[in-house]
């Protein structure tokens, strides 16, 4: 398996990296370790022309040194933990989410593992809209990290393309083995409750009631179908039916269960199904209590790109 960690010094991706290290791992792998540096320009606030002194250069070495040692740090800790992996430690040098999605191509990686939100020195960390940004174009899931957990998983299932391959993923990524998996369908409470359907007899009510239960027994299927498939595939699993708004109840069930894991799709469907949209996969990244692993359906790896000398440096102190 291929992984690209981002870190920058910052206690939430510090947070990513004993995630990386907790993974349960098969013989082998590689981890592509990522530090992205600001520019020049980024590091004085003008023009590196206008300050090319000693205390601009001195500026510039102090902020990349602070991360060639969150890189080396990053590369020591994996290394005392898991002496098989390859292990590549790369700084670059420019805005954070661009570069990070583009490393993530070029690799090409198979998940990408950023801190939830961090505020380094420089401001040259891993902040909530990089994280964003990331989740949004990489070419492979994202693993946005809170700790080192990664089980109990939960898994969002809404009937979509985008859920199924989701849960594709889990049946075949070796990190899901053993552990308790609960699929979590949500059903949009948009019909009267059986206590108030009586009074409110009219075509109207009615139809509304009818749909709502159409509606909840579709989700109860697909939810039932989606056990049963990782089952089938040899994984631990169970079902719940909430009613409600999506992510307010993936997360309420997350903190109920004591999830370590969120497994969602960046989009949904209309219709019947109650759609897992952006805004809705969003929202969960906002508010869980513990790490969110982020699968979009389709994604295609462009091939590498030519890297560039004055943006890429190979930092490793073990050669």
């Amino acid at each position: 398996m291929r992984i690209l960690l981002a870190v920058d010094g910052s206690a939430s991706a510090d947070r990513a990296l004993d995630l990386v290290a907790a993974l349960p791992w098969r013989d082998g792998g590689r981890v592509r370790i990522v530090s992205v540096a600001p520019s020049r320009e980024e590091i004085l606030g003008v023009p590196w022309s206008l300050t090319a002194t000693v205390d601009a250069a001195d500026a510039e070495d102090a902020t990349l040194r602070i991360h060639r040692d969150a890189l080396a740090g990053a590369e020591r800790e994996l290394r005392s933990v898991r002496s098989d992996l390859t292990i590549e430690p790369v700084l670059l040098r420019g805005r954070p989410g661009s570069l990070i999605v583009e490393e993530a191509r070029a690799m090409p990686a198979d998940l990408v593992v950023v801190g939830h939100r961090g505020y380094g020195r420089w401001e040259s960390a891993l902040l909530g809209s990089v994280s964003a940004e990331v989740v949004d174009h990489a070419p492979c899931p994202v693993l946005v990290a809170r700790d080192d957990r990664i089980g109990p998983v939960l898994l969002a299932d809404d009937g979509s393309p985008h859920a199924r391959a989701a849960e594709a993923m889990m049946t075949e990524c070796p990190l899901f083995a053993g552990l308790p998996i609960t699929v979590v369908s949500i059903a949009e409470n948009s019909f009267p409750d059986a206590t108030t359907v009586a009074p409110l007899l009219d075509t109207v009510a009615m139809e509304a009631y009818a749909l709502g239960s159409l509606e909840r027994k579709t989700v109860e299927a697909d939810c039932r179908a989606a056990v049963q498939r990782l089952r089938d595939a040899g994984l631990d699993a169970d079902g719940v039916v909430r009613v409600g708004d999506p992510a307010h109840e993936i997360v309420a069930l997350a903190r109920d269960r004591e999830t370590g894991v969120i497994v969602v799709g960046t989009r949904g469907q209309t219709g019947l199904r109650r759609l897992i949209l952006g805004s809705v996969a969003r929202n969960v990244l906002l508010h869980a209590p513990c790490s969110v692993l982020v699968v979009r359906n389709s994604v295609r790896v462009a091939p590498p790109t030519a890297d560039r000398r004055e943006d890429r440096e190979l930092v490793s102190p073990f050669g």
